[in-house]
């Protein structure tokens, strides 16, 4: 089984072809191929399959065995393979995921790919759809209760669900101690994504990633886009600005077609061939 490992901002990804649909037990293969010891090691398997609706569907795999259903640095890793391998000629790419269709724009120089933007779609803020449990609402500046304090949170589905929290100073988050109450908080029948916001300026955030089914990442083009989403919806952000994430700075805009559009780098880091697997 051959493989490329990449990365988007130190997101990293084991990405595979199985347009065959040969592969199975996608968990239990996610679990060990990611694990940093025993395996490749990355935060997710991604896994590249036939399509009807384009080139090729995405699914991705988080390192404990879940399925994702969006990924944003996945996408724009799996962009980059597509087009510099040849399995797509034009640059602006469709790709279908879990339960969306995208489209991608390749920006290149020469026949280096050095970028993507990503039309992420519209951002989902029906608690219903989130999912944020009680009434059908916009859960905006709501409060919930984790690790014995209370917490102002903002809920945005980018396709997968995302709980903002605005804070003063990054430095005081224990990442490792809130995330993991806050990801698994009865609020989130799906479990959620965790953002803690540092804002800098209605241009600037500063964010730290709890990642559902994976824990701290150095970023999260998803969450990203929910940050900048909910910085809107809480007056605190303007509706373009640049997000630093541990791993690096992606640039999202909310445009006027109610979209939203994530553009930043994807790495290839290294190829090869998984054994006894």
């Amino acid at each position: 089984m051959e493989f490329v490992k990449m990365h988007g901002l130190g997101n990293d990804f084991v990405i595979v072809e199985d347009f065959s649909g040969s592969l199975r037990n996608y968990d239990d293969l996610a679990r060990r191929i990611c694990d940093r010891n025993f395996g490749v090691g990355a935060d997710g398997l991604v896994l590249l399959q036939s399509s009807q609706k384009a080139p090729c569907r995405m699914r991705i795999f988080n390192s404990d065995g879940s399925e994702a259903e969006m990924c944003g640095n996945a996408v724009r890793c799996v962009g980059k393979y597509l087009y510099e391998r040849g399995l797509v000629k034009d640059s602006t790419i469709p790709l279908e995921t879990y339960n969306n269709l995208l489209t991608l724009r390749i920006k290149t120089e020469g026949k280096s790919v050095t970028g993507v933007e990503v039309d992420m779609g519209e951002p989902i803020l029906e608690s219903n759809l989130v999912p944020v449990s009680g009434e059908k609402r916009r859960v905006v500046s709501e409060t919930l209760e984790a690790a014995g304090r209370q917490f102002t949170f903002t809920a945005v589905s980018m396709g997968n669900p995302h709980c903002v929290i605005f804070c003063e100073d990054l430095a005081d988050v224990p990442l490792t101690e809130w995330g993991p109450l806050i990801e698994t908080h009865p609020l989130f029948p799906r479990k959620a994504n965790v953002e803690f916001v540092q804002v800098e300026s209605r241009e600037r955030a500063v964010v730290k990633v709890w990642e559902r089914g994976v824990g701290p990442t150095l970023a999260c083009g998803t969450g990203a886009c929910a940050v900048l989403a909910a910085g809107v919806l809480n007056g605190r952000l303007g509706r373009r600005a640049e997000i630093q994430l541990p791993g690096g700075v992606l640039s999202i805009e909310w445009r006027e077609d109610n979209h939203l559009y994530m553009t930043g780098p994807a790495e290839e880091v290294f190829r090869g061939r998984l054994t006894g697997f």
